[in-house]
């Protein structure tokens, strides 16, 4: 019989020490292939950094790439704590659409009961965003935004064809905006949140695997 071909790796990114502790705290049992935890460091510029280096690496040739950690929503009503799944990233390098968000919503919502799960269009930015200029992201079709998805999703795909999400946890939000991550009750809710979510990725990564019918 000929050899099994390895599984397909998973590369999770994100950007800050406070969000990798938080997947590193989760759960880890139950990936469908090897798991690399990426932290690349906040701003775009950093994040295509880290993933470009990350995937010259042969081992991770076919990864799947994830984005996570958290972002500012930009819709009345959203609270700390609430998911966001994105449809597509965005920034004015480019768009890319995201695989398998159904999949993750349905994951996220039995994982993470309780929660509100958001979904759309996830924009970037390489600034933290406040007042006004959070409306005028909201008009564009955006729900939240963060400053490494997208450029997180757009390294990815540049280096080769390959299945891309982006799945973060609002930290703030309009009503609830934070100084600090971690300072307030807003900052441990999505902490807390982000400890959770790894079963929901694992079940989206084996998802890929699985055969075509």
């Amino acid at each position: 019989m000929s050899p099994q071909p390895a599984p397909a790796p998973l590369l999770i990114a994100c950007a800050l020490g406070i969000e990798q502790l938080a997947l590193r705290t989760g759960e880890r049992g139950g990936a469908g292939g090897p798991v690399t935890v990426l932290r690349t460091g906040m701003g775009p510029r950093a994040a295509e950094r880290s993933v470009t280096r990350m995937l010259a690496d042969p081992a991770l040739g076919g990864a799947a790439v994830l984005a996570t950690g958290f972002c500012a929503g930009l819709a009345p009503g959203m609270h700390p704590g609430d998911l966001v799944v994105a449809e597509e990233t965005r920034d004015p390098a480019g768009t890319v659409p995201c695989a398998g968000t159904d999949l993750l919503v349905k994951e996220l919502v039995r994982t993470v009961p309780g929660r509100t799960v958001h979904t759309g269009p996830l924009t970037g930015s390489d600034h933290v965003i406040r007042g006004q200029e959070r409306s005028d992201l909201l008009s564009t079709g955006a729900i939240a935004v963060d400053m490494e998805s997208a450029a997180t999703l757009l390294s990815a795909v540049r280096t080769g064809e390959r299945p891309v999400a982006a799945v973060r946890v609002v930290v703030d939000a309009p009503e609830h905006e934070l100084v600090r991550i971690g300072t307030l009750r807003g900052g441990i809710s999505a902490f807390r949140v982000l400890r959770s979510v790894l079963p929901a990725f694992y079940e989206w990564h084996r998802s890929l695997l699985l055969p075509r019918r």
